[in-house]
């Protein structure tokens, strides 16, 4: 038995395909395959797949990586190959290798994103006030989640999870380059952030896509 790494694309249409049936998929691709994978021991097994950094619904990604466990005998190659034409549209197989880091390393994510505004004044006004925002250090939202079974939320400084932001216009159009931080110690959602500057500024965008770039270590090198 050894653990591969698969990294993917997320684009297009299945940016609407939630973490859940997003195992789902793979979990039925992988059996399609014919590759052995490893079960999970108890009284419920099931096959080893883990999406080490989820999105959330409606983002896209060039670095989406996914170990599985599979018992020996099957080349990284071999798995690239069966698994490249059996996906849905917008989920791609960029490459198939052994993990070098393990994913307690993540600790950071690139982001890049592309509002689209009534109109131009109103572009360069959330730039400006955005940039202030974050400048400032203080910039809180609302984080939902669960306490036990209980739906909760709590108010947090997103400012505490910027490493990076730039903001540039083009014409109603507004680009955004985001670092943010992510892993199992601390994470930001770029949703988010979006959403306290849209609050912040009074300002909301009629359209936006979120892409997320790459993953990095906290020494600044990509997350292999």
């Amino acid at each position: 038995m050894r653990t591969v790494r698969i990294w993917i694309n997320k684009e297009g249409r299945a940016r609407y395909i939630s973490h859940l049936d997003l195992n789902r998929c793979f979990a039925r691709a992988v059996r399609r395959a014919g590759l052995k994978l490893w079960y999970t021991e108890g009284f419920n097994p099931h096959p080893y797949l883990n999406f080490l950094t989820p999105l959330s619904l409606g983002q896209e990604s060039e670095t989406e990586p996914l170990d599985i466990k599979i018992e020996s005998g099957t080349t990284d190659s071999e798995i690239f190959e069966s698994l490249s034409h059996i996906l849905p549209e917008g989920i791609t197989i960029k490459r198939v290798c052994e993990p070098i880091c393990p994913a307690s390393e993540i600790a950071a994510a690139e982001y890049k994103a592309v509002l689209e505004f009534e109109s131009a004044e109103k572009a360069a006004s959330f730039i400006d006030i955005s940039r202030r925002a974050i400048s400032s250090g203080t910039l809180f939202a609302e984080k939902h989640g669960k306490k036990g079974k209980k739906k909760a939320a709590k108010k947090i400084n997103v400012c505490d999870g910027v490493l990076f932001f730039d903001a540039a216009d083009d014409g109603k159009d507004v680009r955004l380059k985001m670092t943010l931080s992510a892993g199992n110690t601390s994470s930001l959602n770029p949703s988010l952030l979006l959403s306290a500057l849209e609050n912040e500024s009074g300002i909301k965008a009629d359209f936006s896509l979120i892409r997320r770039i790459r993953l990095l270590k906290a020494d600044g090198t990509d997350f292999e």
